[in-house]
C-alpha cells in the first residue's frame, strides 16, 4: 500500500515539474504580462503544496470515548455478545495551515486476528478541531483492542495527502450473552430431591464467618445488609456467609467441532453455560467448569465473585476446536473429576454418544444432566426415552431466549 502511494506521489511531482518547466520556458521565450502572471500563480500554488508537509497533521492528537448500546446492554456496564458501541473521537490538529477536511480511520482488532475498519471525516472548526461519531456492528464474544487512529488531510486540489497518528489504544472484553434465570426448579431439585445422595443439601446451614459481599435479595434481614458496601456503591448489598457445605455443580461444555454444524449452535452452548454459571454463583452454589478443546481445562467447583469472573473469562475465548467427541473427552479427564458433584453436560451430541457419556458420569459417581443444544435437530425419541428411563434429567434447547422457560418450566 505504501509503495503504491509513493509511486503515485512521484508521478504527480513529475507532472508538476513538467508544468513548471513549460511555464518557465513560456515566460523566457514568450514574455509579457500573461506569461509573468501565470508563472507567479504557479509559484504560489507550488509553495502552498510544499507547505502541506508542515500542515500540523503529523502532530495530531485526540481522545476516544465509547459507550455501550443495543439490546444486549447491561446495567452493570459489562459488554456481552450482541452489544454495539457508539464511539466518539475528538481530534485536534495543531498549526495554521488551511485544511479543507480531515479523514479519520479507526481499527478494532479481535483476539483471533479479525479486524474491523471504520472511516469518517470532519471539517475542522476555527480551532482546528472536530469530532467523529460511528457505531460498531454487533460484537461477538472475545477480547477487542482499538488500534492507533490515523488522520489524513489533502490539499484543496486533492493531489497530495499527509497523515498522522495518535495512540489511544483501549482493550475490552465482550462476554458471552447471558439470560437471567429467576428460578431453577428442575435442576435445583438435585440439591435436595432425587439427587440428594450425590450432592450437598441446598439449605446447608450458614456459619458466622463472612465470605464477602453479594447483591441484596428481596427478603434479606436488616442484620444481613452490608452498610459500608451499600454506601460506597449506592446499591443495596448484603453480607455473604460461608456455608458448612456448599452444593457442587460441574458444567461440562462439549467443544467437539463435528457436533456443531453451525457456529451459532456453539455460541448457544457457550451462552447457556454462562447463564447457568451466572445464576448459580449468585445463589451461593459452588460451580466449576470442564472445557476441553485443543487443551483440557478444568476449574474445580467454587463459589464467589472471583470464580464467576474466572469462568466467564474462559468462556470469552473458547472455540469449538476439540478433535474428539464427548465420551473420549470425559475419559481423558477421568482422574480430575470428583465424585459427588452434579454434572450439567451442555452438548450437541446425540444418540449412542450421549448415552455412553451419561452412563460413564453416573459410574464415576457424578449425577448427570444433559442439556442438549439441538437447534432444529432434536434427539430421536428412543434416545430421549432411554435417557429419562435411567432417571437422568434431559433438557432440549433451540434458542437462548427459551432457556428460562425450559429450566424453570421443567423438561422440554
Amino acid at each position: 500500500m505504501n509503495a503504491v502511494k509513493e509511486t503515485k506521489t512521484r508521478k504527480r511531482w513529475r507532472l508538476i515539474a513538467f508544468i513548471y518547466g513549460a511555464a518557465l520556458l513560456y515566460l523566457l521565450f514568450q514574455g509579457g504580462k500573461t506569461a509573468l502572471m501565470l508563472f507567479m500563480i504557479l509559484n504560489v500554488l507550488l509553495l502552498y503544496l510544499a507547505l502541506g508537509r508542515w500542515s500540523g497533521i503529523s502532530h495530531v492528537s485526540g481522545i476516544r470515548s465509547y459507550r455501550q448500546t443495543g439490546l444486549a446492554a447491561n446495567n452493570d456496564h459489562s459488554l456481552t455478545a450482541g452489544s454495539t458501541l457508539d464511539v466518539q473521537l475528538s481530534v485536534k490538529v495543531p498549526g495554521v495551515y488551511p485544511i479543507p477536511y480531515v479523514l479519520v480511520r479507526d481499527r478494532l482488532l479481535r483476539h483471533n486476528g479479525q479486524q474491523l475498519d471504520f472511516e469518517a471525516s470532519f471539517v475542522p472548526n476555527f480551532k482546528r478541531s472536530g469530532e467523529v461519531l460511528y457505531q460498531t456492528p454487533p460484537l461477538q464474544r472475545g477480547e477487542y483492542r482499538f488500534g492507533s487512529t490515523e488522520c489524513i488531510s489533502h490539499d484543496v486540489f486533492g493531489l497530495f495527502e499527509h497523515s498522522g497518528r495518535f495512540g489511544s489504544e483501549a482493550v475490552f472484553s465482550v462476554l458471552p450473552q447471558i439470560v437471567p434465570l429467576r428460578q431453577w426448579h428442575s435442576i435445583q431439585s438435585g440439591f435436595r430431591g432425587p439427587f440428594s445422595h450425590a450432592v450437598a443439601p441446598r439449605a446447608a446451614k450458614e456459619t458466622t464467618q463472612i465470605n464477602g459481599v453479594r447483591e441484596y435479595l428481596y427478603g434479606d434481614r436488616l442484620s444481613r445488609i452490608h452498610w459500608n458496601a451499600t454506601a460506597k456503591t449506592g446499591d443495596w448489598k448484603s453480607k455473604a456467609f460461608e456455608r458448612e457445605s456448599l452444593p457442587r455443580t460441574l458444567i461440562i461444555l462439549d467443544r467437539y467441532a463435528a457436533d456443531y454444524s453451525a457456529s451459532d449452535r456453539f455460541e448457544l452452548a457457550v451462552s447457556t453455560a454462562a447463564s447457568l454459571i451466572d445464576s448459580g454463583l449468585k445463589g451461593d452454589t459452588a460451580i466449576g467448569l470442564m472445557s476441553s478443546g485443543k487443551k483440557l481445562t478444568i476449574l474445580p467447583p467454587k463459589s464467589g465473585v472471583e470464580q464467576r469472573n474466572s469462568l466467564l473469562k474462559h468462556l470469552t475465548f473458547v472455540d469449538a476446536d476439540a478433535e474428539q467427541g464427548l465420551y473420549k473427552t470425559l475419559l481423558a479427564a477421568d482422574s480430575r473429576l470428583e465424585p459427588g458433584s452434579f454434572a450439567v453436560v451442555i452438548s450437541s451430541t446425540s444418540g449412542k454418544e450421549a448415552v455412553r457419556s451419561m452412563e460413564w458420569l453416573s459410574r464415576k459417581g457424578l449425577t448427570p444432566c444433559l442439556l442438549h443444544i439441538g437447534g432444529e435437530k432434536r434427539l430421536e425419541e428412543q434416545w430421549r426415552l432411554m435417557i429419562r428411563s435411567k432417571g437422568w434429567t434431559l433438557f432440549e434447547l433451540k434458542q437462548l431466549q427459551e432457556l428460562p422457560a425450559v429450566l424453570e418450566g421443567g423438561r422440554a
